[in-house]
């Protein structure tokens, strides 16, 4: 993967063409992003729950399985049967949201419920892949 190694902000207006300063990065970007490639999937966010937390509807998230969760962490998790993207609150057995429009959801005894995995990352695509199927 080739760099450009300068920061790039917001509001930039100018600037002289760094392209004969690229430098060779030795990594990969499943390197940069995975760590545990037998036990990571990837799956579709929806809705708007996780704005708060960066997440928003459509962004790609890496999920990790093999990572244990904790108090805070971003998870998905089954409950009765519904995949559901949330922050556990372990002590207190709920599921937050990131927006406040959204309620905790409270994870009852006689709840169907488990951890898929932990989001260790997430992306947004600004322009849709060809690769991706209709999002």
């Amino acid at each position: 993967m080739r760099v450009i190694p300068i920061p790039a902000r917001a509001g930039i207006t100018g600037f002289e063409s760094p392209a004969a300063e690229y430098t060779q990065l030795g990594l990969s970007l499943d390197e940069l992003l995975i760590n545990h490639p037998s036990s990571t999937f990837l799956a579709f966010a929806e809705g708007d729950s996780m704005q708060g937390k960066g997440i928003f509807d459509g962004d790609i998230l890496i999920i990790d399985r093999h990572e244990t969760a904790r108090y805070g962490d971003v998870i998905v998790a089954s409950l009765n049967r519904e995949f559901i993207c949330k922050i556990i609150d372990i002590p207190r057995r709920l599921l937050l949201s990131s927006n406040p429009q959204h309620q905790p959801v409270i994870i009852h005894e006689y709840d169907e419920f488990s951890i898929e995995g932990v989001i260790t990352r997430s992306i947004r695509c600004h322009r849709k892949s060809p690769l991706l199927s209709e999002k």
